[in-house]
């Protein structure tokens, strides 16, 4: 059966959690990968301020079940271009059908009203990530126009037997994060970050997001004072659904930064030791992170002196959208007549930002596919 005939497309709601954690994880394990993410977690984004759940999500499913998936977070801040995340993926027992390649025409589609509602007129570009092996996923991406631009390591440590300890660096002292501390949390994080590739600062609310988390475990995470001032934070997570799959306990270093200033006296360090110690004493036998390749601070190497070794490589991938002609421009196609129009009509206006001329879509043949429209003659 053809997927036109057999697939329904819709934003993701609140309700698909259990179908949305099942498409993952079949995804997950294809690739080999032991990231699992529970409903939860997964329904935690469409909370997240920089996602517009109604706009900047798709999912297709097939008898009843959800099948792929791709959804757009926002940058929370710009200085030149916006790079807007694409995330998603295919079932594996449903690749080859062309839901990857409609996912793909669905986010240049979506990104720009949402792109332009926060940024306006600057430049915009979709970046997403994939493993480096997965050859099929590549392919599509490079399809599409997407460019290989980056590199990232997941890399994990063994917690069974205790590692390098120390006293923390002179001068510095070294709390258990708590809520009071996450605006100071923040701001060093943003200084961290500031000269760091693809990072931008963020926003307290995005902040908030991101620290209110169900996986954060603040006895795993702290912030860092050199000579009595912020220097350092770490924000660590443990997510049930990996306990779930595998019988295991994990500590996942979801950021862990240095200001400037700072940097060179052994913080960064510190930090990681006594997240990796206040878990393996509450019973994680391994702590997880993702590091840049080429990192200026050449945090890969750190990680490695501290025991860490790689799991998996992912690529990023960037497409500018910068300079292409937004659907409903100058030149309008006349491509198809949408079927049950008045309905559809709305929802490609409401959803997608699709100008249209009377009962015609414009011009655009991934939004013909995917919202099911049949050629004029």
């Amino acid at each position: 059966m053809s997927a036109d005939a057999a697939v329904q497309w819709r934003p993701i709601t609140a309700e698909d959690g259990a179908h949305w954690a099942r498409l993952v994880l079949a995804i997950e394990e294809s690739y080999g990968t032991e990231e699992y993410l529970g409903a939860d977690d997964l329904l935690a984004d469409l909370r997240d301020p920089d996602v517009d759940p109604e706009r900047g999500t798709i999912a297709a499913f097939d008898q009843d079940s959800m099948v792929a998936y791709a959804g757009l977070r926002a940058s929370p801040s710009v200085t030149g271009r916006h790079d807007m995340h694409l995330y998603g993926g295919v079932h594996p027992g449903h690749r080859g059908r062309g839901l990857g390649t409609r996912l793909l025409g669905w986010a240049e589609l979506a990104a720009r009203p949402l792109h332009e509602g926060r940024y306006g007129s600057r430049p915009l570009a979709l970046s997403a990530h994939c493993p480096a092996g997965q050859d099929d996923a590549v392919a599509l991406f490079a399809a599409a126009g997407y460019q290989q631009v980056r590199w990232f390591h997941f890399m994990s440590r063994d917690l069974t037997e205790a590692g390098p300890d120390g006293p923390p660096p002179a001068g510095a002292r070294i709390v258990e994060y708590a809520a009071e501390l996450s605006e100071v949390a923040r701001q060093i994080r943003d200084e961290a970050f500031r000269d760091h590739w693809g990072s931008t600062a963020t926003t307290a609310e995005s902040w908030e997001h991101f620290v209110g988390y169900e996986a954060l475990r603040p006895a795993f995470s702290a912030v860092a004072y050199l000579d009595g001032l912020p220097a350092g934070v770490l924000i660590a997570h443990e997510y049930d659904a990996f306990t779930e799959a595998t019988g295991r306990r994990e500590s996942y270093i979801a950021t862990v930064g240095v200001t400037k200033a700072a940097r060179g006296r052994g913080i960064a360090s510190a930090l990681i030791r006594r997240s990796l110690a206040a878990a393996r004493s509450d019973g994680c036998t391994a702590a997880t992170l993702h590091v840049d390749a080429e990192s200026q601070t050449r945090a890969l190497t750190l990680y490695e002196r501290l025991g860490f070794t790689t799991r998996s490589i992912s690529v990023t991938l960037i497409k500018d959208l910068t300079g292409q002609q937004r659907p409903g421009g100058r030149e309008h196609r006349r491509l198809a007549e949408v079927e049950g129009s008045p309905r559809a009509i709305a929802q490609i206006v409401e959803h997608y930002g699709v100008d249209l001329v009377g009962r015609q879509v414009v011009g655009v043949q991934p939004l013909i596919e995917i919202l099911g429209v049949r050629p004029l003659p």
